[in-house]
């Protein structure tokens, strides 16, 4: 464990100078990202959401789910903080540059990344949603994780063990609770509320042929125009 702990200080310390050696405008972009990323995250929550409302009941209910997967993932990194009282690079590491950011106060504990574990949980989340994007949402995961080291106040240790906890807790939340969320979904899509009923999207039955029979064909005309 130690070794693996000296490596993660090693590993720090490098990301720390080839921070440093980056130019201004590269470190400003750094800092900007670890911050307002996750915001590009809760537009994709929207993006999935609004293309869900016209699909299946499993579909919009893992679309709503996702956010609620991702901030399960949040609470559970947030309880392990609790637990593993470990200082931040930024102030432990004797030597080490200065971070790019303001270093967390004392107490603000650094293992696991909260923001990892929140990439990590919607990376996978949205992924399970629209199996389309996962090449856009791992990397913004992977990417987040690797910001928090290059503005100093992070260990690799800390964004890794994050992005994992977040992916697993998303997961298991995800395929435990798509039944009863789909259940929930097509109970609110037959709603006399109008809000609830728009929330919840109209489902694909929206684009049936208004004439279709049940095996997707129009029903035969008779001869004088009956059905």
């Amino acid at each position: 464990m130690d070794t693996l702990l000296d490596l993660s200080d090693r590993l720090y310390l490098d990301v720390a100078d080839f921070a440093h050696s980056t130019p201004h405008w590269f470190q400003w972009g750094a800092e900007v990202w670890t911050e307002a990323g996750l915001l590009l995250f809760g537009v994709l929550f929207l993006a999935v959401w609004w293309r869900s409302r016209e699909g299946s009941s499993r579909m919009m209910a893992l679309a709503l789910l996702a956010p609620l997967a991702t901030a399960f993932g949040y609470v559970v990194s947030e309880a392990l903080k609790s637990l593993v009282d470990e200082d931040r690079p930024c102030r432990a590491l004797l030597g080490a540059p200065a971070s790019l950011v303001t270093c967390p106060p004392h107490g603000d504990w650094s293992f696991p990344s909260n923001h990892s574990a929140i990439a990590g949980a919607a990376a996978v989340a949205l992924a399970l949603s629209w199996r389309g994007i996962v090449w856009l949402t791992v990397p913004m995961a992977l990417l987040m994780a690797f910001s928090r080291v290059f503005v100093g106040v992070h260990y690799p240790h800390d964004v890794t063990v994050g992005l994992l906890v977040g992916a697993l807790v998303a997961f298991v939340v995800m395929r435990t609770a798509a039944r009863p969320m789909g259940a929930l979904v097509e109970t609110a899509r037959s709603s006399r509320n109008p809000a609830v009923a728009w929330c919840a999207g109209r489902g694909p039955s929206a684009h049936a042929p208004a004439h279709a029979s049940p095996y997707g064909e129009e029903a035969p005309r008779s001869r004088h125009g009956a059905y």
